[in-house]
């Protein structure tokens, strides 16, 4: 891929143009935790105005449809309350929780996570976007692998143009 194909891919794990340009600069990366570590780097190097792009690229965490309706009613309400108390939509990975038990674990943080100063919820929200980026990045890498039957860098994402 070029830089500027590259690049644009990974606005998809995260939205700050900065981590994406730069991620896309040190390619190639030999293995998947090298590009962990290197999307770590990028993420603890951001700016407040790049974390600001980030948080305002994200859609908050929602539950599947198949939740029940009490639940999505709620997490309505608590989207709307947080989005209006800290200017942006919430921010959580779930990875590593069932299904079955992500409505209590997303509802009960949002809960939490609405008592926080906006300091210390901006804090909180940057590095769950840093946990949210690598999930996506691996998750980016493994349909890449499965649906081409190729390394990660034979597929050309992390790897140099030529």
């Amino acid at each position: 891929m070029s830089p500027e194909a590259a690049r644009a891919v990974l606005l998809h794990c995260c939205g700050s143009r900065r981590w994406a340009h730069r991620m896309a600069a040190h390619r190639p990366y030999p293995d998947a935790g090298t590009l962990l570590a290197a999307a770590d780097e990028a993420s603890y190097d951001l700016s407040q105005a790049d974390l600001t792009e980030a948080l305002a690229a994200e859609h908050s965490a929602e539950l599947d449809h198949g939740a029940p309706y009490a639940a999505l009613l709620a997490l309505d309400a608590a989207h709307a309350e947080y989005e209006r108390k800290f200017g942006h939509g919430f921010v959580i990975c779930l990875d590593g929780h069932p299904p079955e038990e992500q409505a209590d674990q997303l509802l009960g943080a949002i809960r939490r996570r609405m008592g926080h100063e906006v300091d210390e919820e901006r804090s909180i929200s940057a590095d769950e976007l840093r946990r949210v980026a690598q999930s996506r990045l691996l998750d980016l890498t493994r349909r890449l692998t499965r649906s081409e039957g190729a390394s990660v860098a034979e597929t050309g994402l992390f790897a140099p143009v030529g």
